[in-house]
């Protein structure tokens, strides 16, 4: 009799934090994921029935937008992982270290990086001071693209941007700051 509440809580449990990772750590990384992935799907599959009707130009040539459509949704959940693991260490800092606006600033340039210091910051009771600071800095809830994108689109392919983004840590934040003590 005990077992099956231990595994439904065990479901529920494990529900939740799906949640959380989902819909409140990377909302954006994960749906544009998903919407990717969804086109990518459709793309193939009707590029795979042509190819099967004889129609091999037209086939191989839905083939490529299917396989970037993919990769493009490879790499949202990468990101959606990478906000994960900031959301975990901007959390272990703040109960380490209490709130302070300078532990924001790094995550401050990109939308998903800032829902994971939001979501960090929420748990932890931060979160009126965490959206004060981002409203502060003028950052909105239609600021979508990371900072510099809409003036050079190709941003999106620098080492530096690349690094910053799935590489977070503290080298990246005094890489941005120019300080060594960005994080202390």
């Amino acid at each position: 009799m005990n077992a099956p509440q231990t595994s439904l809580l065990r479901l529920c449990n494990l529900a939740r934090a799906a949640h959380k990772y989902l819909f409140r750590v990377a909302p954006l990384p994960h749906a544009t994921g998903s919407i990717s992935a969804l086109l990518g799907v459709d793309i193939a599959m009707y590029s795979l029935d042509l190819l099967a009707n004889g129609a091999l130009l037209a086939g191989l040539g839905l083939a490529l937008p299917a396989s970037g459509w993919l990769g493009l949704a490879l790499l949202c959940v990468a990101d959606g992982y990478c906000r994960h693991r900031e959301y975990l260490r901007l959390k272990s800092v703040l109960i380490r270290r209490g709130f302070h606006p300078r532990l924001l600033g790094p995550v401050a340039t990109s939308r998903c990086q800032r829902d994971a210091a939001l979501a960090a910051a929420r748990e932890l009771g931060h979160l009126p001071c965490a959206r004060a600071h981002f409203h502060a800095l003028g950052y909105r809830w239609y600021h979508l693209l990371p900072d510099g994108t809409v003036d050079n689109p190709m941003r999106f392919l620098d080492p530096a941007f690349l690094k910053t983004t799935f590489l977070p840590g503290k080298s990246t934040a005094s890489r941005i700051t120019g300080r060594t003590d960005a994080l202390r």
